[in-house]
């Protein structure tokens, strides 16, 4: 099923964090969405940073099918050619690292939600006229909240999300979503390598779960 930009943008903003995540074996992919899922994730980001990438999303998009209503998308994109195999292999929005205008151009055509990695304000505000909808502040650990706030000064309607460094804890969240952003990207600080290494999926749905706790406590103070 095709969401609209809205509808995903808002349901990252309802559950507050998007997993950002790879791995070479789909046995292992599939795992570790169907324990996020479990834990109450709803939008799930798979990157294309491995050779194997697009043959693993393909078949995890026709796994992610036998979830309701989630949404799976594919970061690390960097060109138009790419965008279009991993939107024939059914993603549903495209993530950056950095600004592409080609990558903007093609999803705006097709009307696919892209979200493009910026690290500073004239990049958010250029990715905004460039239709962006939702901007992925990127080294979030480099940039930290006070670069959210910075912008969010000058450039309030903006939604931010904030990938790299943020990490899990109350205490950091807080930071960040005082700062104003709309939702995190968490991936290493997330997903547990010990406990996917051991294939401990219930401890690794536990820890999610507490993280969505974490956010939504933090949203409602």
């Amino acid at each position: 099923m095709k969401y609209t930009n809205q509808h995903i943008i808002s349901v990252m903003e309802d559950t507050g964090v998007i997993p950002v995540f790879n791995h070479p074996d789909i046995h292992i992919a599939k795992e570790v969405l169907s324990a996020s899922y479990k834990a109450g994730i709803r939008v799930f980001e798979f990157t294309n940073r491995d050779p194997k990438a697009l043959t693993v999303f393909t078949e995890l998009r026709k796994y992610a099918s036998k979830y309701d209503h989630l949404i799976l998308g594919i970061g690390t994109i960097f060109t138009e050619t790419q965008v279009q195999q991993f939107l024939d292999a059914g993603a549903g929005f495209i993530v950056s690292p950095v600004l592409i205008p080609e990558v903007a151009d093609y999803c705006n055509k097709k009307e696919i939600l892209w979200i493009p990695g910026c690290a500073t304000i004239t990049e958010v505000y250029t990715a905004h006229q460039l239709g962006a909808q939702l901007i992925k502040v990127f080294p979030g650990n480099v940039l930290g909240p006070n670069f959210i706030k910075a912008v969010k000064t000058v450039l309030p309607q903006i939604k931010i999300m904030p990938t790299g460094g943020v990490e899990p804890t109350l205490e950091n969240l807080k930071l960040w979503f005082n700062s104003g952003v709309s939702c995190v990207g968490m991936g290493s600080q997330l997903f547990n390598k010990n406990e996917i290494k051991n294939k401990n999926f219930l401890k690794l749905t536990e820890d999610i779960k507490e993280s969505l706790q974490h956010i939504q406590k933090v949203k409602n103070t």
